[in-house]
């Protein structure tokens, strides 16, 4: 660019939504030191150059479509989507920059965002779509079913007390309405355009509302020789489909509210084919000396050149001309710019401001003049700036060259200085500064390939992103769906005792497969989670949890991962048994899309943020249940007495040092001692039963025991998910001694039993299960595991359809009644041994150890 860089200053930040602002929504309006800036959402922000900083936050109930500002009277009129239009009366900006600052210290920061007063909205209308305001009137364009209406009002005052202007005229307007997707907004994608043009003499061209003057050549050529003697202003349309129209206003006025002939009020000037995003006025043809000086003493000198600028890049520029007769007729030209627009502004000298998502852009209308239907190319110019998506010109810069006023698409509020050859065609360099020249592009040409090698390296990443993303949804829908059985993605957990250095230990070895079609690849975890009843007794408390995290790096469908961790006990805790193992996926939205997010490169940008926006809390991600596992006593005992059965001898955790040290100097005669010893030896061990019926165990054992005996089937049914359960098996063992992981004996047997006194049919045939340990903590444990088994069985016939067999149903009341009996005693047990003394709590405490008996054994009769 010959003019150089432009000087860029950041002067406010507005903020953004994800993703940006959109092109179209945002709005930038100028009036002296004041801005007045929407970002397309619901507020309007009052930006004051001079004390640089936001003067002003109004919150309007919706999004802001339309500003424009009367400096005369100092009303801000704002067009808010499906309310209509509100006119606020602000304050003048010359009050102190102290009494400001004394005003803001005295509230809250939040308190400067103030609503607007309802009563403000002047005209109120869910149709509207555009407007324009005069120093006398106000014109509307609203949006109907088949076309748009224009409509003439009085102009709305502010004040105390607003009040909506008198509407004098309207008129139809047959045009395409824009037709957008379901739920949008019409005029949020591509509002229509509204302009004001004036005849010279018609009024001060600086006074606000006056409108644009043009020549008399090309306001007469528009709008008629007798708007023009007349001195009537005209507006100039710009719809959605791309049609230009113009009407006079005096001839509106004269019509009335209900024209005979609303065509020939109208005048349909060119067609676009696209969105219509500006209307201007421009100087493009310098004057005469001789009219120089009586031009510029009472203003600027009249345009000779309106632009419409489409929203693809197509420029059509009106001039007034001369046909092969002679004869004055409208010359229109288009030219072809880059796409698509997203804001352009008109400024001095002839020159027009676009911004495309590339880049910000100036092109010089002065030099395309000429009539024909080939005008010469236009060559837009590149400023070097980016991603702007509302501007505003300053007319005359302070140092001369010219002024822009942009919004990023960040929401950055920017002041852009350009030289006053910014835009005029690069002058060839002479011989001497010709490889300067040359090395200066050279260098240009480097960044801008390091700059798209960055880009497409970040659209890489966030292709990659989206496919990882997608491919997450698809196994999370398989997966929580339930339509397939098996799922496509399972874990089993199996439990086996192993030996750690210095002790035996239990571990889980849990095996995922993956039979969906999908690789679990980066970001994806398998999560296991072991919990442990705090108490034996009482199960149901939660104890210690541990989650033990692998990533899978990579799992291609059909593949297996084994995972085997450690359950206990550790060096100074024991095994608290029953322990559930929770298997899940996790797939981490933070480690995939975190990379996508982060901008490849942002040194040298000012455009791009400088570190990626925290947008994903640290743990977000997708937790998929896979299995839960419980692991009782059942599957923890050991059998070292067993022949054949795979499992090594109670080692036991390691021991203290000084009990090792006083066993030895007790020798190999001297008996254990401890509560533990002294128990087992002195008192019988503590017995549970649970009777089964024959008839309910035969029927859901039927499968797996051919030509076993109920017994040893119901045994190894129990035992099944035990290491030690083939030789069970091998043997038809009905009953079994085993090791629990504590180090006390735990012995199972199984015998039929004959129940009396139940049926009026005789006795009936059953199974008891019975569990005998000197350890109370091993018996309410290895319980605690038959009655959840014999539940699961019970549920799943009941499924079935099986039913009970006779009973006398005397008899179950009294056994029904005895259990409510003993359980009432052991509630009023447990509450005397908190109150009593040590001495009366042991007999207690002896008591309540009976009555527990006589619940345990015998015990429950599942029928």
């Amino acid at each position: 660019m010959a003019g150089g860089a432009p000087r860029v200053a950041y002067l406010a930040g507005l903020g953004c939504p994800a993703g940006g602002l959109a092109a179209g929504a945002p709005r930038l309006l100028r009036h002296e030191a004041e801005v007045f800036l929407s970002a397309g959402r619901g507020l309007v922000h009052v930006y004051d150059r001079g004390g640089r900083r936001l003067r002003a936050v109004y919150q309007f109930p919706d999004q802001v479509w339309h500003l424009e500002f009367l400096a005369g009277c100092r009303a801000l009129y704002v067009l808010c989507a499906g309310k209509g239009i509100y006119c606020l009366a602000l304050d003048p900006p010359d009050r102190s920059v102290d009494q400001a600052e004394q005003e803001d210290a005295d509230r809250e920061l939040p308190s400067r965002v103030a609503p607007v007063d309802p009563g403000t909205r002047v005209l109120p209308d869910a149709t509207l779509r555009a407007f324009t305001v005069l120093d006398d009137a106000l014109v509307t364009l609203e949006q109907g079913a088949a076309g748009w209406k224009m409509r003439l009002f009085e102009r709305p005052c502010a004040g105390n007390d607003p009040r909506p202007g008198l509407q004098i005229a309207e008129v139809e307007v047959s045009c395409t309405p824009p037709a957008g997707s379901r739920g949008e907004r019409p005029a949020a994608r591509c509002p229509p355009v509204l302009c004001c043009l004036a005849p010279p003499g018609a009024g001060a061209p600086h006074r606000p509302g006056a409108g644009l003057t043009l020549s008399a050549a090309l306001f007469g050529l528009l709008f008629g020789t007798d708007a023009t003697l007349l001195g009537s202003r005209g507006i100039l349309c710009g719809f959605p489909d791309g049609q230009l129209c113009c009407v006079a206003l005096k001839a509106l006025v004269a019509a009335g509210a209900s024209p005979r002939d609303p065509q020939a009020l109208v005048k349909v000037l060119h067609h676009l084919e696209e969105p219509v995003v500006l209307l201007g006025a421009l100087r493009t043809e310098p004057l005469a000396e001789e009219a120089t000086e009586a031009q510029l003493a009472g203003g600027d000198a009249p345009s000779d050149c309106l632009v419409a600028l489409g929203h693809h890049g197509c420029m059509l520029a009106i001039r007034a001309g001369w046909d092969e007769a002679g004869s004055p007729v409208l010359d229109l030209q288009e030219h072809r710019l880059p796409g698509p627009v997203l804001c352009a502004a008109w400024g001095g000298g002839g020159r027009v401001y676009l911004s495309t998502p590339a880049e910000l852009c100036v092109v010089d209308l002065g030099a395309a003049q000429g009539v024909g239907s080939s005008p010469p190319p236009l060559c837009p110019t590149g400023l070097g700036i980016c991603s702007a998506v509302a501007l505003s010109v300053l007319a005359r810069a302070p140092a001369g060259g010219t002024e822009l006023l942009a919004l990023s698409a960040r929401g950055r509020l920017m002041a852009c200085s350009l030289s006053q050859d910014a835009a005029a065609p690069p002058a060839l360099p002479s011989a001497g500064k010709a490889g300067q020249k040359i090395k200066e592009l050279l260098s240009g040409i480097g960044s801008v390939s390091e700059r798209v090698s960055s880009l497409k390296k970040a659209v890489e990443q966030r292709n990659a992103a989206l496919r990882c993303l997608n491919e997450a949804v698809d196994v999370s829908c398989a997966l929580l769906s339930g339509r397939t059985s098996p799922p496509p993605i399972s874990c089993s957990t199996s439990t086996a005792w192993g030996r750690l250095p210095l002790r035996d230990a239990l571990m889980a070895t849990c095996l995922l497969h993956n039979g969906s079609d999908h690789s679990l690849g980066r970001g994806w975890t398998l999560c296991i989670r072991v919990a442990s009843s705090s108490r034996a007794l009482d199960l149901a408390a939660a104890g210690p949890t541990t989650t033990y995290t692998v990533p899978l790096e990579q799992l291609s469908p059909g593949g297996r991962r084994e995972v085997t961790v450690p359950l206990g006990p550790d060096e100074h805790s024991a095994l608290n048994l029953p322990i559930t193992v929770s298997c899940a996926l996790f797939y981490s939205l933070r480690e995939v899309v975190e990379g996508a997010l982060a901008p490849s490169d942002t040194a040298g940008d000012p455009f791009l943020e400088e570190s990626p926006p925290d947008v994903l809390p640290q743990r977000a991600g997708i937790c998929l249940p896979l299995s839960e596992h419980t692991v009782d006593l059942l599957q923890c005992l050991r059998f070292p007495g067993l022949a054949g059965a795979q499992t090594p001898g109670p080692q036991g955790p390691t021991s203290d040092p000084v009990d090792s040290f006083l066993g030895a100097l007790r020798g190999p005669g001297c008996e254990p001692t401890g509560p533990a010893a002294l128990r087992a030896k002195h008192l019988p061990p503590s017995v549970a039963s649970i009777r089964v019926s024959a008839e309910l165990l035969g029927g859901a054992l039927e499968a797996a025991r051919p030509g076993v005996s109920l017994c040893c089937a119901t045994l190894q049914w129990l035992l099944a998910e035990n290491a030690a359960v083939d030789a069970v098996r091998a043997q038809a063992l009905s009953h079994v001694q085993g090791v629990a992981p504590g180090g006390g004996d735990v012995q199972l047997v199984v015998q039929e039993v004959a129940v009396m006194d139940l049926s009026p049919a005789g006795p009936l045939q059953a199974v008891e299960i019975r569990v005998e340990s000197a350890s109370l903590a091993d018996l309410c444990r290895a319980h605690h595991a038959v009655v959840s088994r014999m539940q699961t069985l019970v549920v799943a016939q009941a499924a079935r359809g099986a039913s009970p067999p006779d009973l006398r149903l005397q008899r179950l009341r009294q056994m029904h009644a005895r259990h409510e009996t003993l359980l009432r005693e052991v509630q009023a047990l447990r509450d005397r041994m908190c109150e009593e003394d040590e001495t009366r709590a042991c007999a207690t405490a002896e008591r309540l150890l009976q009555v527990y008996q006589q619940l345990r054994d015998p015990g429950l009769l599942l029928l």
